[in-house]
């Protein structure tokens, strides 16, 4: 059961709504409300919990997911390339986004590919970079087998 809204004034947990309204583009309902004991108004917010992702380590541990881990690395993979942070933090919101509709507990490995996904359709050195660090690169041959891959997915077979 949900506690009631109780006046600043005077205590009261009695009151009308007058006014509700769409806040934040749609991400909290704003109520104008009226004490019914003392006639003063006042202002709610009602906002969606959202409920913590939680990220499964290699090593097994668990740990908060963190949007800002994401855009440090992408901003490392695309240092002198022609991506600008607004682009970057879109593309870590949207990795959050679909790792949220996915549902479950995404493991690391299923953020990685998430993240090599979405930056492949952004830059592509960029897209090697991160994946050289993200997959372990230790060869040159590594680097030709990625490339490979990568103009495969992008680019149609030519007759």
């Amino acid at each position: 059961m949900v506690d009631p809204v109780r006046c600043p004034w005077c205590s009261e947990d009695q009151d009308r709504v007058v006014d509700s309204r769409l806040a934040d583009g749609g991400a909290a309902i704003r109520r104008r409300r009226e004490c019914r004991r003392c006639g003063h108004r006042f202002t709610t917010f009602e906002r969606m919990d959202e409920v913590p992702l939680v990220v499964v380590k290699r090593s097994g541990h668990r740990e908060p997911f963190d949007r800002q881990k994401i855009v440090s690395g992408l901003r490392a993979a695309s240092k002198n390339r022609p991506v600008s942070d607004a682009a970057l933090e879109e593309l870590a919101r949207q990795v959050e986004h679909s790792l949220r509709r996915a549902g479950g507990v995404p493991t690391s490995q299923m953020v990685g590919l998430a993240v090599l996904e979405a930056l492949q359709a952004v830059d592509g050195v960029a897209y090697m970079r991160f994946a050289s660090v993200y997959k372990g690169f230790e060869e040159v041959d590594d680097f030709r087998r990625e490339v490979g891959r990568l103009t495969k997915t992008t680019e149609p077979k030519q007759r």
